[in-house]
């Protein structure tokens, strides 16, 4: 089977082809990665950050850098759209002590890619293989890149681009199926990932992600195109339970029943707690709503319960209506 095989990246080596929780902004914060390494993940990445921020001393940045106990490997994806700024943040991150740092080039969002960072790179490939060239040789800890296909359909490049990252000492490639310009709509193209890991000029490990979002998605990812590692984003949102479900797939076939009611319950309840810790009461509940509606996802009826927790700004709150939750009768649609 072809994810049933070693897989090295660094100095980790990964018994199976690992399956990957992918950064993503106000999400993959250390309490949200602890629960993904419980349930299954293999690695897991930071939320995106600025270099410009941790050059700045800016709090929020430097709180990104945090790593808990359990969370292991772990990578702190940094971007920025200068060359000196990301050299200099690569090397703050190092302290940090991170497993891997990662350089985003693959962020489409307006405000990052109109400046030349994230995916607004893949519109100066020199530069962006320079950039990777100089954080690599200015740290001990191993670098490696996400990306996306190309800027735009007329120059999805990144057969050749992938040559060069390589050449530029990274580690390992992880590439959104995408272009910038897709943003995350349509379909992920798998085609051209898969011609990346296929290419014989290509040793280090290749990273597919976009459009993982169960088993099946992550079963045909992986025969059909040979990949090193998945990645799954969104589909992880509310739902750490997903790499469990894939890894009994892939391994055995089998597909897992979804949570219990309670466990749903006290899983989200656990993370508001550990969110309130890490990043205070107010931001914790406001930044946790995008979370509520998944935990809870497929409960009929659930609709009067998703508007109060939604609504609420103490956690106290948020638990009173977790409790009404576990004394409902839910039956669980498929």
């Amino acid at each position: 089977m072809p994810f049933k095989r070693e897989v090295k990246i660094g100095n980790i080596l990964f018994d199976s082809v690992p399956l990957i929780l992918a950064p993503m902004e106000d999400v993959t914060d250390p309490p949200f990665r602890v629960l993904c390494r419980e349930k299954g993940a293999d690695w897991v990445f930071s939320e995106f950050i600025s270099a410009d921020g941790l050059i700045r001393d800016a709090a929020k940045s430097l709180l990104k850098l945090d790593i808990y106990p359990g969370e292991r490997p772990v990578s702190i994806q940094i971007f920025g759209a200068h060359i000196g700024a990301m050299v200099e943040a690569a090397k703050m991150v190092e302290q940090a002590q991170p497993d891997y740092i990662d350089i985003n080039f693959g962020c489409p969002v307006r405000k990052v890619a109109a400046k030349g960072a994230g995916a607004g790179m893949l519109q100066d490939i020199p530069k962006m293989v320079e950039m990777t060239r100089q954080v690599v040789k200015a740290v001990k800890v191993p670098v490696t890149v996400k990306t996306r296909l190309g800027w735009d359909e007329n120059s999805k490049d990144i057969v050749q681009t992938a040559e060069r990252l390589q050449d530029a000492g990274i580690a390992a490639l992880t590439i959104h199926g995408r272009t910038r310009n897709q943003f995350y709509t349509g379909v992920a193209d798998w085609t051209l990932i898969g011609e990346v890991k296929n290419n014989p000029r290509m040793a280090i490990p290749i990273i597919g992600n976009g459009d993982i979002k169960d088993p099946v998605s992550a079963f045909n990812a992986l025969s059909n195109y040979g990949v090193d590692g998945l990645m799954i984003g969104r589909a992880t949102i509310g739902n750490p339970w997903i790499f469990q479900q894939i890894r009994k797939y892939l391994e055995t076939g089998e597909v897992l029943m979804q949570p219990t009611t309670a466990e749903r319950a006290h899983l989200c309840k656990r993370h508001l707690e550990m969110s309130v810790k890490w990043k205070g009461e107010r931001t914790a509940v406001l930044e946790m709503r995008k979370h509520y509606c998944t935990y809870f996802k497929g409960l009929p009826n659930f609709k009067p319960f998703r508007m109060q927790l939604v609504s609420v700004y103490k956690a106290e709150e948020v638990y009173e209506i977790i409790e009404k939750i576990l004394q409902t009768d839910f039956e669980v649609s498929a």
